[in-house]
């Protein structure tokens, strides 16, 4: 038996599936092939007892593009989500990713040029801090986050997250 395709497609994920959709669409016939025994890369959930179970992690679709959200909602319909995590520091809730509720939180500033200006006399610090050490470079990743972002949110938002991760303090 001879077939012919169009397209040959290595990869079901949303990219091969999304492209496979659009040819067929257009009349071409796609092989689609795949080392998993299903559709849908990384997103693909297993039903389980009438669950949908997230068996590669949890899907999160974000985008602002209308055009983009009604056509995966096309083909799936996707609950509306707003990932809004929250860091807690000594018992007090700071917004994540930071934003200008944080820096209010944090030094009472209302408005983006007094955040910025925090920020930068925090980073002024840190080099100059590196550099009387007789260092011009950043040696690890706290003094890299000193000089990007400062002392405040590196202690509040970073530093005990990575101290999680690793399961020890950082030095």
């Amino acid at each position: 038996m001879n077939f012919h395709y169009d397209y040959l497609i290595v990869g079901a994920g949303l990219f091969g599936a999304t492209f496979a959709y659009y040819a067929r669409l257009a009349g071409k016939r796609c092989l689609v092939i795949d080392k998993r025994p299903h559709a849908g890369g990384n997103v693909y959930c297993e039903n389980i007892e009438g669950i949908n179970v997230h068996k590669y992690g949890a899907h999160i679709f974000h985008t602002s593009d209308k055009k983009v959200w009604d056509f995966v909602n096309s083909i799936v319909e996707f609950n509306r989500y707003t990932n809004s995590p929250i860091a807690n520091y000594k018992g007090k809730l700071y917004n994540l990713p930071f934003n200008m509720n944080t820096f209010y939180q944090i030094w009472g500033v209302t408005t983006p040029a007094e955040a910025i200006a925090k920020i930068e006399i925090q980073k002024a610090e840190a080099i100059a801090r590196m550099k009387a050490d007789g260092v011009n470079k950043p040696r690890n990743l706290e003094e890299q986050a000193l000089i990007l972002i400062g002392r405040d949110i590196y202690e509040i938002l970073i530093k005990g997250y990575t101290e999680k991760q690793w399961g020890r303090k950082c030095t």
